[in-house]
This record gives structure tokens, C-alpha cells and sequence, in this order.
């Protein structure tokens, strides 16, 4: 019994970090889990508008109309599937929810614009609205499951420049394609809580 009154403090000891090397493991800075405030349901809804998104910016990056033009399809369903209902615990103004419809109207429109149009500058100046009222709804429901970059061409449009969002700060430029491909810097991004 004397035994095992004296093994179990000692245990208990190297358990809870005694070893010194143990304290030096600790030393290093943990990275936290990133924890959504925001709905699996309401995260998992607008993940598809910002893959679409992103498939849409990809098929301008390569040029291609036909990919576009179903990436901008894929845009509408998922605009339209955003579970905005699932806000309504962090909108106690009633102010994020209505914005949010307005951004996802102006979304919504444009890409059907997007769609209508033939030539791939056209599609590429729709999307310049597309970029522009989505980087604005992401900051409006205060996405946090992952980082929204801004980037942005000075170049664009003779000059007058334009944004596009990514998922990273590699510059994959949609308005000029391989013609200036890496043209471009980020601009701002979509802070992670």
C-alpha cells in the first residue's frame, strides 16, 4: 500500500508535465482551431457561392466562355441556396440580413448579365460587379470559416483598374488572363475572427 501511495503522486507528476523537457514543447506558441461563429449550415451554403465563384474567376482566367457561362449558372443556385434565415441570431438591427438580400440580388443579376453577354470582355466587366457585391457580402455576414482575399488590377479596363476575390494572395489575373497573368497585387482581405 506505501507502495502505490508513493507511485501514484509520482505519476500524477510526469502526467502533468514535470519533465522538463515537456515544458520546453510548450514553449512554442499553440495554433488554435478556427471555431465559425456562424451556422454549419449558413458556412456550409455560402462555401458553394464562393467555390462557384471561384470556378467563374478561374474559366475568365483561362479565357474560356463556355465555363464561364456555367460557372455563372452554378453562381445563381448557389446565390439563391444561401441560408440567410440561419443570421438571424447575429442580426439583431435587422440590418444583416436585408443587406445580404441586396448583395445577393446585385450578385444574382449581374451574372445573369454575365450570361447574356458573348464576348468575353463583357464577361469579364460583369464580373467586376460580381467581385465587388460578393467581397461586400462576405464582409456584411461576417464570414469567418476562411480568409477572403481582395485582389486588384490597376491595368484593368484601360486603366481604371478592378478587384477579384481569392482563397489565396496568388495572383491569377481574371480581366487579362495569360495575356498578364500575374498582374496584380491583394488589396484587402476578409479578417478571420
Amino acid at each position: 500500500m506505501k507502495k502505490l501511495l508513493f507511485f501514484i503522486p509520482v505519476v500524477l507528476f510526469i502526467a502533468c508535465g514535470g519533465n522538463k523537457s515537456n515544458e520546453k514543447a510548450t514553449d512554442a506558441p499553440v495554433e488554435e482551431k478556427k471555431v465559425s461563429v456562424l451556422s454549419d449550415a449558413f458556412n456550409s451554403s455560402f462555401e458553394k457561392v464562393l467555390t462557384t465563384y471561384y470556378a467563374l474567376r478561374d474559366a475568365l482566367v483561362a479565357g474560356d466562355t463556355t465555363q464561364a457561362n456555367a460557372a455563372s449558372s452554378s453562381l445563381i443556385t448557389a446565390v439563391s441556396e444561401v441560408k440567410l434565415d440561419e443570421l438571424k441570431s447575429a442580426d439583431t438591427a435587422d440590418i444583416i440580413i436585408p443587406t445580404a438580400k441586396t448583395y445577393t440580388e446585385g450578385i444574382t443579376n449581374e451574372s445573369r448579365g454575365l450570361l447574356g453577354e458573348s464576348d468575353i470582355e463583357q464577361k469579364r466587366r460583369s464580373f467586376q460587379m460580381i467581385s465587388t457585391g460578393l467581397f461586400d457580402l462576405v464582409r456584411t455576414v461576417r464570414y469567418d470559416k476562411q480568409k477572403v482575399y481582395m485582389l486588384h488590377c490597376p491595368m484593368a479596363f484601360n486603366n481604371s483598374g478592378a478587384d477579384w476575390l481569392s482563397n489565396t494572395t496568388e495572383i491569377k489575373n481574371p480581366y487579362f488572363g495569360s495575356k498578364m497573368l500575374t498582374c496584380g497585387s491583394v488589396a484587402d482581405s476578409v479578417v478571420l475572427k
